[in-house]
């Protein structure tokens, strides 16, 4: 660890004031630099936060440079900063980019380790074992995985670009935790993972991505600990995605395929003596009786999830305790193949803990017993999972997360509801708190145009679909082309897209029809595109200049009533006495259109129209709390002014 480079007396925060100076390190080593008065007031709230400890809230508008803000004051404090992001993409983006122009402006050795989940790294062991399989696949891109192996340096499958994105070889060898030995493994020292976290518990500056920082808030229950070193201070940043990520790891699920993977590597590793033979065959036949049989028994239903009880699906819910006593047989069976007066089979060993642990969350997912948890049943392809998912993530992330640091950092564009933090401090369990607001640096009345319909039918009337889709396109061909029509769901981008492709010439771009990468980086270099898409693309694309001039907006994105887990969140604030709809649906929403919007003004040059086709805005009382969380623009509802706008 290195040592803070202070000038006595001016503590932390004067230090970090002096490198944002107008004649500072930046103002040197950065060309072009701007000083910005917001980001300065936010580096120094870090800063004071870093010294004194406790919580900061920091919200940071658009263009205020928040990503400087908080790294200067983590590098000159010199202790040990975890910085989790909300996407691999800001992940790298910090560890690429930003550091070494920081090692080069504020002269100061430091060093940093960027860490993704264990999926994303090779597994040495694994990848033995599928060197003798013979299949196509294999045939195919084992050789290249392998040449790729011997010069690999952190075996992060990003570098393998060659590989197709859902390949299935790579579920077979990466370093998945579930099938992970431990400091048992025979490559354990020269594991990915080991010399990621080595590497990480010498670092100065650590960053991860929430999907990582809540996995391993879940690992450290286990009997293979943590993964992310300790660190004093934690900085999460795009932190209005944390509430979400949380619910998805701190939750429970099984599905058809996580015991196919358990059996397929029985086969693959253990001698199949008749009664292993007889274990997985039981296995195997009460897995399919159960999973084809609740398949069958959620066929009429719409959503792709059901929610259900320990009743809901009782006679089927039988046929998973058939199938949890088979999983128990082959546990038993496993663990009987350990030779007496030997050492220790790993592989086997492991192996029962799998099964063990199979058991024990299908077991808890049909008794459906725990209130704090909201279960149901998700369709996704050929797979069917159960899901228990906390209904309520405060007090987890606050036990699992934040009082493990003795500094934390919140920070995003978009974390309050009209001027408050109240319902960010409310989701993560937040009791006490510094908070700053620091505008946007951009020239929204001069930059910006918000246009609102005259006249738009309800959201909830059959004619809204063919009503938005004579807005879109009238709006597109005044900014010819050149825009993000983001949609609330993908039947209303279906409706709209068949009118849109017939009445326009610019060329339209869809999503589905392409990795999201792809897409942007098509809509990019394709000059008056327009990308049809959905919630995936409302926040964590980054697209500046004119090719993106426009973003529409159909409906204001209520998550849906229908969701299980938004479901049982609106029922839990109704059950201690509050407006649901008030207090928890309008400001999800709030905080979603502020992300979708945020997509357009990505820098000072930037120019565009955003529009939002929901008629709520001005007929509904609290289309005033929407409005006035909305950059400051000019609002219009004349289709002749956005043609002047645009020229």
């Amino acid at each position: 660890m290195t040592t803070p480079l202070l000038s006595p007396g001016t503590g932390l925060a004067g230090a970090v004031g002096a490198v944002f100076a107008d004649d500072g390190p930046l103002a040197r080593a950065v060309d072009d630099y701007e000083p910005r008065q917001g980001q300065r007031t936010m580096a120094e709230a870090v800063a004071e936060a870093i010294e004194h400890g406790g919580t900061l809230i920091a919200e940071a508008g658009t263009g205020t440079g928040k990503t400087l803000a908080y790294l200067i004051p983590a590098i000159l404090s010199g202790q040990r900063v975890l910085i989790s992001t909300g996407t691999k993409n800001l992940q790298e983006q910090i560890f690429f980019k930003d550091l070494p122009a920081l090692r080069d402006a504020l002269g100061k050795p430091f060093t940093a380790t960027l860490m993704k989940g264990r999926s994303n790294y090779l597994c040495l062991h694994r990848f033995g074992v599928a060197n003798d399989n013979k299949s196509f696949e294999h045939a195919v891109f084992l050789p290249l995985v392998n040449d790729w192996s011997k010069k690999t340096t952190t075996g992060d499958r990003a570098e393998l670009s060659e590989l197709p994105e859902d390949l299935p070889l790579w579920k077979e060898i990466s370093a998945d935790a579930e099938t992970c030995l431990g400091t048992e493994c025979p490559r354990y020292g020269d594991c990915f993972v080991t010399l990621m976290r080595q590497r990480a518990a010498e670092s100065d500056v650590v960053i991860v991505n929430h999907h990582l920082l809540c996995a391993d808030a879940q690992l450290r229950k286990s009997a293979y600990g943590e993964v992310i070193p300790a660190c004093p201070t934690l900085v999460v940043d795009e932190a209005h995605q944390l509430e979400d990520v949380a619910t998805q790891y701190f939750g429970i699920a099984t599905s058809n395929f996580r015991g196919e993977d358990l059996l397929r590597d029985v086969e693959s590793t253990v001698a199949m003596t008749p009664d292993v033979l007889q274990a997985t065959a039981r296995v195997t036949e009460r897995s399919r009786t159960f999973f084809s049989g609740l398949s069958m028994a959620r066929m009429q239903a719409a959503e792709s999830k059901t929610r259900y009880t320990s009743e809901t699906f009782i006679d089927y819910f039988q046929d998973g305790a058939m199938l949890a006593g088979a999983l128990e047989g082959l546990e038993a069976t496993l663990v009987l193949l350990q030779k007496k007066d030997e050492p220790t089979d790993e592989m086997l060993d492991a192996l029962a803990r799998r099964a063990r642990e199979l058991r024990s969350d299908l077991m808890f997912l049909i008794r459906a017993s725990d209130p704090d948890f909201v279960y149901y049943v998700e369709t996704r392809g050929r797979g069917l999972f159960l899901r228990a998912s906390p209904i309520d993530v405060s007090r987890l992330a606050q036990e699992a997360l934040f009082d493990r640091m003795r500094t934390t950092v919140l920070t995003s564009a978009t974390l309050a509801v009209e001027g408050s933090f109240e319902y960010l401090k409310s989701r993560l369990g937040i009791r006490e708190a510094a908070e700053v607001r620091v505008a946007s640096e951009f020239d929204y009345p001069r930059q910006a145009l918000l246009y609102l319909p005259r006249r738009i039918p309800s959201p909830k009337s059959p004619t809204f679909s063919a009503a938005a889709a004579r807005e879109v396109i009238e709006i597109l061909k005044r900014s010819r082309g050149r825009a993000f029509v983001l949609f609330t769901s993908y039947a209303m981008l279906r409706a709209v897209q068949q009118f849109v492709e017939m009445a326009l010439p610019y060329p339209i771009l869809d999503q589905g029809t392409a990795p999201r990468s792809t897409l942007i980086e098509r809509f990019r270099s394709t000059p008056n595109a327009v990308l049809l898409a959905t919630s995936s693309f409302w926040q964590g694309v980054d697209v500046v200049g004119e090719a993106l001039s426009c973003v529409i907006i159909d409906k204001l994105p209520f998550a849906s009533p229908g969701d299980p887990v938004t479901a049982a969140r609106i029922e839990a604030v109704k059950e201690r006495g509050g407006d649901a709809f008030a207090e928890y649906q309008v400001p999800l929403a709030i905080l979603a259109l502020q992300q979708g919007l945020g997509r357009l003004i990505r820098h000072r040059t930037d120019r565009g129209v955003l529009a939002i086709l929901d008629p709520r805005l001005r007929t509904m009382g609290y289309g005033r709390r929407f409005l006035s969380s909305l950059p400051p623009a000019p609002v219009t509802n004349d289709l002749e002014a956005l043609e002047h706008f645009f020229g």
